[in-house]
């Protein structure tokens, strides 16, 4: 399956909105896709008041962006491996999904290419 990744700069032209219905553009940090399936990775601010960041993973698979789930950049605890030190919330058939870990090691990545770690 192929997998590729791009960060906010070099991502694919997209007029639309987002899951939320927030525009496409607005946070945007990065692109990924596996198979059909591109993934989108947004910014969502302002930092809450505890100074942690929340984001949005979106999903288009061909009818429009889904959200997949929602995270802030905070250690769960007890920290599983699976949730890349993030506090997670996936949405409907995501909830357990294979590709979860996946998902979360790729939205590590372009927060980390961002600087917005």
């Amino acid at each position: 399956m192929a997998e590729t990744a791009a960060a906010a700069g070099e991502s694919r032209a997209r007029v639309g909105r987002r899951s939320d219905g927030g525009s496409s553009t607005l946070g945007l940090l990065g692109d990924f896709a596996r198979g059909h399936a591109l993934f989108s990775l947004y910014r969502l601010g302002p930092d809450l008041p505890d100074g942690a960041c929340g984001y949005l993973i979106d999903c288009d698979d061909g009818v429009g962006p889904h959200e997949v789930c929602r995270f802030i950049d905070e250690p769960a605890e007890p920290v599983d491996r699976n949730t890349e030190g993030f506090q997670v919330v996936w949405r409907g058939a995501w909830k357990n999904d294979q590709w979860c870990p996946w998902i979360l090691k790729r939205a590590r990545s372009l927060i980390a290419a961002s600087g917005d770690d």
